[in-house]
């Protein structure tokens, strides 16, 4: 059975998970639409992951750019509506837990056209997070969850979703040890670090940008001077929400031990994290990462939707570093990978040909 199969797509985490799903459907003979809504409009977060990981160039480009969540999503779903109705595909594909994702579902269950969602059930449990609200409703939506792990399969069952579930392990897995791989071949280009960070010398690769962290003046300075007091450089990769929120409230970043760079391309972000002692991050899809490429993670948040990264101390969460004091916060944040395995809770390199059978096999 050959299907058409139609993406939507717009931040960075969804265009690396789109690459093995396009790889996959490609294989199998099967059509596939790719619809980029522009929510992620910066070249950074966007177009490298494109031709570094291969992905096909998208069919239709929405272009809605930024905006509050309300106006990003309706702008989103308007502009989606006669994509759809134009293709009518055999399925409408949402990846993860952005406004695209959301307003994807939307959009496609209102026209009456069956919704897959990848990266089902994960739950952080924390509704103040706008991450969250769009994982519960876009998987009440859909028609068929593609969940990454057992305990996403469990969030999904005690909502009453199982019957509409598959375990199909982490299509991030597939990516990631891809260009792990590629990079420890020597197939990959060095990691362009921000300037004044000796790549020679121990690092930690931080990331910063969810809402709870960058919104609130005092909390985003609060982090910043963590950050900065490290004994350790560290490479605030910078997303541009960070970038925006620090130079509205007049928060300077590269101070201390810190040295700001732009977001890497995906290969580039792999290098950077293998040759670095650790990670320092508030990001779902780094957290994971980290764990998979085997360096400790300290997550500047309550909670995580991977608590698999917890076990054994791979990941450890710290939401507020100066409560801990100075000692402690350095102990935790440039700690040494630990000695206790990691096991494969996210499948085994296989998720987006398990996602691909999925397809086929639950389609009208």
């Amino acid at each position: 059975m050959s299907l058409t199969v139609l993406s939507v797509v717009g931040a960075r985490p969804q265009l690396v998970k789109l690459a093995p799903i396009a790889s996959a459907l490609a294989a199998e003979g099967h059509r596939h639409v790719i619809v980029h809504t522009g929510q992620h409009y910066d070249a950074d977060l966007s177009d490298v992951f494109f031709t570094g990981l291969g992905i096909p160039d998208p069919d239709v480009h929405l272009g809605v750019g930024s905006g509050s969540h309300g106006v990003q999503t309706g702008a989103v779903m308007a502009a989606l509506d006669p994509v759809l109705e134009a293709e009518r595909p055999d399925w409408v594909l949402v990846y993860g837990d952005t406004n695209s994702t959301l307003a994807g579902a939307v959009s496609a269950v209102k026209q009456h056209l069956p919704v897959a969602h990848l990266e089902a059930g994960l739950r952080s449990f924390n509704r103040r997070m706008p991450e969250e609200h769009n994982r519960v409703l876009t998987d009440h939506a859909a028609d068929l969850l593609l969940a990454p792990t057992k305990e996403a399969i469990r969030h999904l069952a005690a909502e009453g979703l199982g019957g509409r579930a598959v375990l199909t392990g982490d299509v991030m897995v597939d990516v990631c040890l891809r260009v792990r791989d590629a990079v420890l071949g020597g197939g990959a280009a060095e990691p362009a670090l921000p300037e004044g960070i000796d790549p020679a010398q121990p690092y930690l690769v931080a990331t910063l940008h969810r809402a709870e962290n960058t919104d609130e003046p005092e909390r985003l300075a609060l982090l910043g001077e963590a950050l900065a007091n490290l004994p350790t450089q560290v490479a605030l990769l910078a997303h541009p929400r960070l970038l925006a929120r620090a130079d509205q409230h007049g928060i300077k970043l590269g101070r201390g031990a810190v040295c700001v760079g732009r977001p890497l391309p995906y290969a580039g972000l792999v290098a950077a994290v293998l040759g670095s002692r650790g990670v320092v991050t508030d990001s779902g899809g780094l957290q994971k990462e980290a764990f998979l490429l085997g360096r400790p993670c300290t997550t500047l948040r309550t909670e995580t939707e991977w608590p698999e990264t917890l076990e054994g101390g791979w990941n450890e969460l710290v939401p507020n570093p100066a409560a801990l004091g100075q000692a402690r916060w350095t102990a935790i944040a440039t700690r040494s990978a630990p000695d206790t395995p990691r096991g494969t809770p996210y499948g085994d390199g296989r998720a987006a040909e398990a996602a691909v059978r999925a397809l086929v096999e639950h389609s009208r």
